[in-house]
């Protein structure tokens, strides 16, 4: 019944964490398009009262017009729209996610023997670590630096060695699935703290001062821009690394912290090209399609060095002859009954019998042979003649003979 609550947990925190997340990525995209996009306004009116650019669309049968000010606006509005429930209810749903799915099980899903054998309390206490150390050295980098002349793209130099560092340590430490998913929440973590820290106190201040009359100092905007722009660059290595748990090719690789590095800069890279195409669209700089070819041209290099290797005569030969109901059940019965029998049922799959066996096929096939997911890190030892076996039993029919 346990694993069975966990696992309406995971569905029902995993549904909340990508509505939240779309409704955060999401205005956070707008805005840096909307901030990129601005012209300086045309109204003399507009121009007394502060505005420093403005924008005309159209979405949705209607005309929009949103001005940006300089520094603040002459007179506070009734109603102002803060924008930081969306960042803190996706770190808030996203922990709560890795509570349920790693933390709660960490002999699982967090430990790897063959990468590092430590007991549950340490990896649970260093994986926590990640999430905050990572925040403290970002931050002291952004602190130190990001006042500076050419301190934007010094703060970029030091992030980037932090990330691959931290993506290195990662997985020496912890299962290979693990390592990928710490890593984008220790990102997100930094993300969602740019907010509370940083993004929302400085304009908190700034509406203060409006309030009270007293002049309103530009930094607070300027380093609340600074944070806003580190998470847009962010979101795409982070959207990688949480999506990254369906795919076994890339972290279960020998190398998977080059992997994972290679990864996070395409999306880096990838993101600039979005950035700026809308600073080229009103001649602001160059066509900024270089970024989008390097951010193509790792993926693909990364396609060509992640290609499988040829099966060897003993795998090839395994897959050639028929295989019977009865073989497929000894290799269940060996590296998967200990998870999906009558005591635990993990996932609410059963395969201890033939016929619980031959209804699960299509999914046996899918975590076992194709993605490559199960067993969790390889603990039960599958082979990969037993895989080439249940391969070859499905592509013939997953008889029950």
């Amino acid at each position: 019944m346990e694993t069975y609550l966990l696992d309406w947990a995971n569905l029902l925190l995993r549904w909340v964490h990508v509505i939240v997340a779309i409704a955060w990525i999401g205005s956070s995209f707008y805005f840096v398009f909307l901030d990129s996009s601005l012209t300086p306004p045309v109204d003399e009116q507009l121009k007394k009262e502060g505005v420093s650019g403005e924008l005309w669309a159209v979405h949705g049968g209607g005309f929009y017009h949103p001005v940006k000010f300089a520094v603040a606006p002459p007179k506070l509005p009734e109603h102002l729209h803060w924008f930081y429930w969306e960042s803190y209810s996706t770190w808030l749903s996203g922990f709560a996610l890795f509570l349920v799915s790693y933390l709660w099980s960490p002999s699982v899903y967090l430990i790897d023997p063959n990468v590092f054998d430590w007991s549950p309390a340490a990896a649970i206490a260093s994986a926590l670590a990640f999430l905050i150390v990572f925040w403290l050295l970002y931050d002291a980098i952004c602190r130190k630096l990001g006042d500076r002349d050419n301190g934007d793209a010094k703060v970029g130099a030091l992030v980037l060695v932090l990330v691959c560092v931290a993506a290195w340590l990662a997985t020496q430490l912890f299962a290979g699935r693990a390592a990928f998913l710490l890593v984008g929440a220790m990102i997100a973590t930094a993300m969602s703290a740019n907010v509370f820290f940083w993004i929302i106190p400085g304009q908190r201040t700034v509406v203060a001062d409006l309030k009270a009359g007293r002049p309103v100092d530009p930094i607070h905007g300027k380093r609340g821009k600074q944070r806003s722009v580190h998470n847009t660059y962010f979101t795409l290595p982070v959207l990688f690394a949480m999506l990254s748990n369906h795919y076994s090719f890339t972290y279960a690789h020998e190398h998977n912290w080059l992997v994972l590095i290679a990864m996070m800069f395409a999306g880096a890279a990838i993101r600039q090209f979005f950035v700026m195409r809308h600073g080229y669209k009103l001649g602001r700089n160059r066509h900024p399609w270089p970024y989008a070819a390097v951010g193509v041209v790792a993926l693909v290099a990364l396609i060509v060095w992640l290609r499988p290797a040829p099966a060897d005569t003993a795998e090839a030969t395994a897959g050639a002859g028929p295989v019977s109901m009865a073989q497929v059940q000894t290799i269940m019965d060996q590296r998967c009954v200990m998870c999906h029998g009558a005591a635990l049922q993990s996932k609410n799959v059963r395969l201890d019998s033939p016929a619980a066996i031959r209804q699960h096929a299509m999914t046996v096939y899918q975590q076992v042979v194709v993605t490559r997911q199960m067993p969790m890190n390889n603990a039960t030892g599958i082979t990969e003649t037993e895989r080439a076996q249940i391969a070859q039993w499905f592509k013939d029919g997953a008889r029950l003979d």
